[in-house]
């Protein structure tokens, strides 16, 4: 298991999640999700991707990152949520077959690209060079994202400063990826939830999604863009089952 990774809460906790980043991103920028989760009892843990949070990144197959995240699956590691936002949702979906099938599971993945063709990837690609060639200050990102706190602001330029320059490998190795298929055959032990962005700021992630599957849910909210985790962190944590306030 990496050392590379935040965590937050009791490890004693009764409850555990996994928060896996997306592209340019780091453990860091859960901060906001990770302490509404320890308010509800969660011990909560944040791995950096590969060729983030100051990792180097010298494998660039999607499933290199997924194999690097298999330790977290170990041991009879459990948890009873995993979210995943944008690249990390590939994470996500790649590691199902790792939860043990004696527990059940809540999956929510956050704005999934789970398909892209070439001409998308070609496009992030080109963010990815822009973001790190001029990294943005957090006066500048909250600027430009009034919804967001000074806090998200800060890990947002974070996570862009130390990501490892060579990760842009990955957009150029893997020029189109389907996940989707993933979907249609969901484990009965898990439960998965897609929050995506409203298609007004671009992208419509639910094109992609296969429609009546059992154990999935999916919506778009509107008026609310990639940064779900930070614009609107409601939506991620009323899809959590929480257990009832005993009578």
């Amino acid at each position: 298991m990496s050392n590379s990774a935040s965590q937050w809460g009791s490890p004693t906790s009764p409850r555990r999640a996994l928060l896996i980043h997306g592209m340019t991103m780091c453990s860091n920028s859960w901060e906001g999700i990770a302490q509404l989760l320890v308010a509800k009892g969660f011990f909560v843990i944040a791995p950096n991707l590969l060729g983030h949070g100051g990792r180097r990144c010298t494998d660039y197959r999607i499933s290199d990152f997924a194999e690097d995240l298999q330790p977290y699956f170990t041991l009879d590691m459990f948890y009873d949520v995993i979210i995943g936002h944008s690249f990390g949702c590939l994470m996500t979906l790649s590691l199902l077959p790792f939860l043990p099938k004696t527990r059940e599971t809540t999956v929510i993945l956050v704005d999934p690209p789970v398909d892209r063709t070439e001409v998308q990837v070609n496009v992030y690609e080109n963010l990815f060079l822009e973001w790190t060639a001029n990294v943005k200050t957090a006066e500048e990102h909250m600027a430009e994202n009034p919804a967001w706190s000074r806090r998200d602001c800060v890990l947002r330029t974070l996570g862009i400063a130390i990501v490892d320059p060579n990760t842009v490998e990955v957009f150029r190795r893997n020029k189109s990826w389907s996940f989707s298929g993933l979907l249609k055959n969901i484990p009965p032990h898990v439960k998965i939830t897609i929050l995506a962005s409203d298609p007004k700021f671009g992208t419509n992630f639910l094109e992609n999604i296969p429609r009546d599957v059992e154990r999935l849910n999916a919506k778009a909210l509107t008026g609310i863009s990639h940064w779900i985790q930070y614009e609107c962190p409601d939506a991620i944590m009323d899809a959590i089952p929480l257990p009832r306030a005993k009578l």
